[in-house]
């Protein structure tokens, strides 16, 4: 039933997050979103929007477990259930200068920790409701670099997180498959965002990977339409 379909989106105040939200309440799931607290006021409106009966909004540090504890209990208090599906969107991008160059390990440790230990955690948190019950999807956003690495030249620390996030979601599907529950992730070019838009201006957008076009892949993987695919790593590269 659908109505028996809730997906915990984290980063769901982001440019991606949102508009799979907005998909997905279409196909009838309900929705959580999940970010952090300067995306409080954006929680609210996307919330507004979308209508208190299919979304909800949480706001912390999602690579804590207090966080997400107090998440599946908003979560549970709106919609009477634990999330069914997962879509594992936050993280962040740190680069520009090159490994032997850095001054310091900031970069490093701010891309495992928004990347790698925010994907674990939401893993972490989502998996043992889905195992218990015997189904479940989750999707995790990874990127191009992690099978073209030498593409994040001047982003070491990127690349290797994004990495990190796959190895992880396919090793774990792998410990799941026997339980119900699937875990797949996409490997995006550069996404069609306002921020990419603001950041790259001499680019032909048109190129890159539209929101619209992203969240159906998602939306697929996370559905029944895909009960037979696991573990896998798929490219959406748009024509970048």
């Amino acid at each position: 039933m659908s109505q028996d379909r809730i997906v915990a989106i984290t980063g769901g105040a982001g440019a991606l997050g949102s508009a799979l939200a907005a998909h997905l309440v279409t196909q009838g799931y309900r929705v959580a979103l999940l970010d952090v607290d300067p995306a409080k006021e954006r929680l609210a409106q996307l919330v507004g929007k979308l209508g208190v009966k299919n979304a909800v909004g949480h706001s912390g540090d999602f690579g804590l477990a207090a966080t997400w504890e107090a998440a599946l209990g908003t979560i549970a208090t709106a919609f009477g259930a634990a999330p069914t599906h997962g879509a594992l969107i936050a993280g962040g991008y740190d680069g520009g200068t090159p490994l032997h160059a850095a001054k310091d390990d900031v970069a490093y440790h701010t891309m495992m920790a928004s990347n790698a230990d925010t994907a674990y955690r939401a893993l972490r948190a989502l998996l043992p409701s889905m195992v218990e019950k015997k189904h479940g999807s989750i999707v995790v956003v990874g990127s191009r670099v992690v099978e073209r690495p030498w593409t994040s030249a001047g982003a070491a620390a990127y690349a290797a997180s994004k990495a990190a996030v796959v190895a992880l979601a396919q090793t774990v599907a792998k410990e799941v498959l026997e339980h119900g529950v699937r875990i797949n992730s996409i490997l995006p070019s550069t996404m069609d965002t306002p921020a990419n838009r603001r950041a790259m201006p001499e680019a032909d957008p048109a190129k890159w990977v539209a929101l619209e076009s992203a969240s159906a892949v998602i939306a697929f993987l996370l559905s029944e339409a895909a009960r037979d695919v696991s573990g896998a790593a798929l490219p959406v590269y748009g024509r970048a």
